[in-house]
């Protein structure tokens, strides 16, 4: 490996800051000789890594991988990309999980192994860190003799991706009753002469000339930036059981893959085995061929953020009866005078990160779910200063105040729709398409919806908008519903309309409740970061989607006054 403590991230220089030393580095996992958990078929692997929170003294999940069927020899696609500081002890456990069903919580799924260790053991091992697993029940690793390789490998700062696509031609057939079933793993050279697994194609079914369709892997996966790495390419036959047939393989760089179609770009499907079998009378396994290569610079969310492209945040408050009388401690609005309660909580958590990338400070702040004076009307898009001509709030403190002096001019009533809140930000962001501004929606409600259809269609427009919608979860209620309009599973769809991007993060605020002496400081600061996390690859969905490209970054600098052009002393 190269020296990873010193050989620092350039790209993020700022003149003037101080920041940690931190390497990127990324961590490729394989494993060996799995527990076979199921009782037809082989176990279905899938890892799952996990850093030490120190603030809360407990493991808080960083990642999944892909899921690998009928394998107890996985070799994941999925990487663990994180910062590696040399000075800090940076613990992680590594859990192995026999997939059962389409369920997202770990607990319906059968236990496999873990392993723990620190990212410093992983860096200090070099090419390649082993450790055995350690089974359910705490059994003892030697009954399972388990292997679980961890690759770690510094990343470059390359920004361009790469988009292939590859057919093949008269490839071996290795089934007994008909043809093969012809996929494609790329693997990539290490330092140590092994290669690690970065993609695999899909499945072709029941043919010896596969078309598989393009896809798109970053340059700093593929071969971190070195064009001339060596790629090695293996063709195998799937077969249901996880026993799948090889058929050949070869080998090539990005260099040559980039010249596109061409005649350097067939390349023999070689099977070593065959060939010392038959000798001379061997010629290949079959051909494989590059149809295309495209390899384009990808625009990053800071490249937008420099180039001026502004984030506008509105927030939209829930003032329904079901959160209770204000003016009881109960009732989740209550102005406890010790301590925020969940929605200030929210408002703050959120505001004081988007208001960095917000130039004029003013926020639209919007209730609903509430009858207004004088007359009490139901409104479900109100604005909380009381004026609805200018619904902008000063900072984040002018938005709590609002919120703050609604609490004592509104009568919490119902019931709880979204729809009407959502396309008042969609209607300011379909007239700002260009890429100059990008909206944000906070919604924080304690509620069941009440206007699914009407809710799930305005996210479907506004999918195709510069517009991302967060949604805070406070109190205990059921939100089975929003976790259908977050999308993460299934892509939202109305009328046969479906999303075009997924823009809804949901996240309930039960999961960040701290214990009685942990800072609150602490506990909004970790909301932020689960509330916002998706935003940046959502806004990045919608810049790629319409080919929008940021602009030259601003050039801000500080004016200073020369010495002639101050007044003079008085002495």
């Amino acid at each position: 490996m190269s020296s990873m403590a010193e050989n620092l991230n350039l790209g993020s220089f700022q003149p003037g800051t101080g920041v940690a030393p931190a390497t990127t580095v990324e961590l490729s996992v394989s494993c060996r000789k799995l527990i076979d958990a199921d009782v037809f078929s082989k176990s279905d692997p899938m890892c799952v890594v996990f850093t030490w929170d120190r603030g809360v003294r407990d493991w808080r999940e960083f990642g999944r991988t892909e899921i690998i069927w009928n394998n107890l020899n996985p070799d994941f696609v999925k990487k663990f990309v994180m910062q590696y500081r040399f000075e800090e002890s940076q613990k992680l456990k590594f859990q192995i999980f026999d997939i059962d069903s389409k369920s997202a919580s770990l607990a319906d799924h059968d236990f496999l192994g873990a392993m723990e260790c620190t990212l410093g053991e992983i860096v200090a091992s070099g090419s390649s860190f082993h450790k055995r697993l350690i089974g359910p029940k705490k059994k003892k690793v030697a009954i399972f003799n388990f292997l679980f390789p961890v690759v770690p490998e510094e990343l470059s700062s390359c920004k361009e991706q790469c988009t292939m696509q590859f057919c093949a031609h008269k490839l071996d057939k290795k089934d007994f009753f008909g043809k093969s079933d012809p996929f494609l793993k790329i693997m990539r050279a290490n330092e140590n002469n092994t290669y690690t697994l970065v993609h695999t194609t899909e499945v072709i079914k029941k043919t010896l000339n596969p078309t598989w369709r393009p896809f798109t892997i970053a340059v700093r996966s593929l071969c971190n930036g070195d064009y001339d790495r060596s790629l090695k390419f293996e063709c195998y036959d799937w077969d249901a059981d996880g026993g799948h047939d090889f058929i050949g393989e070869f080998f090539t760089t990005l260099r040559e893959l980039s010249r596109g179609s061409c005649p350097r770009n067939v390349y023999e499907c070689i099977s070593p085995k065959k060939k010392l079998k038959k000798g001379s009378k061997y010629t290949n396994s079959g051909n494989v061929e590059l149809m295309n290569c495209k390899i384009e610079k990808v625009h990053t969310f800071i490249d937008y953020v420099r180039g001026g492209c502004e984030l506008n945040c509105t927030f939209a408050v829930d003032f329904t009866a079901s959160n209770g009388n204000p003016k009881q401690p109960s009732s989740l609005h209550y102005m406890n005078p010790y301590q925020p309660n969940p929605y200030s909580t929210a408002l703050r958590a959120v505001g004081e990160i988007i208001k960095d990338y917000d130039s004029d400070k003013l926020f639209p702040a919007l209730g609903f779910g509430a009858r207004l004076p004088p007359d009490g009307v139901i409104s479900h898009e109100f604005a909380l200063n009381g004026n609805p001509n200018n619904p902008y709030c000063e900072g984040i403190d002018g938005v709590l105040a609002a919120y703050n002096k609604a609490l004592y001019t509104v009568q919490l009533y119902g019931p709880t729709n979204f729809a009407p809140c959502i396309n008042h930000v969609a209607r300011f962001a379909c007239s700002r398409r260009d890429g100059s501004d990008y909206f944000i929606l906070l919604i924080i409600t304690d509620g069941i919806i009440t206007d699914m259809p009407q809710t799930t269609e305005a996210i479907v427009n506004a999918a195709a908008l510069p517009m991302s919608i967060i949604i805070i979860g406070v109190g205990d209620a059921d939100f089975e519903a929003m976790e259908v309009l977050d999308g993460d599973d299934v892509r939202l769809s109305f009328r046969n309309k479906i999303a075009e991007r997924d823009i809804v993060q949901f996240v309930p605020m039960r999961d960040f409740k701290g214990g009685s002496g942990e800072d609150p400081a602490y506990i909004q600061a970790r909301l932020a970061r689960e509330v916002l996390e998706e935003i940046p690859d959502q806004f990045l969905s919608y810049m790629k989607k319409h080919n929008i490209k940021p602009n030259p970054p601003i050039q801000r600098s500080l004016s200073i006054s020369t010495i002639s052009s101050l007044p003079p002393s008085e002495h």
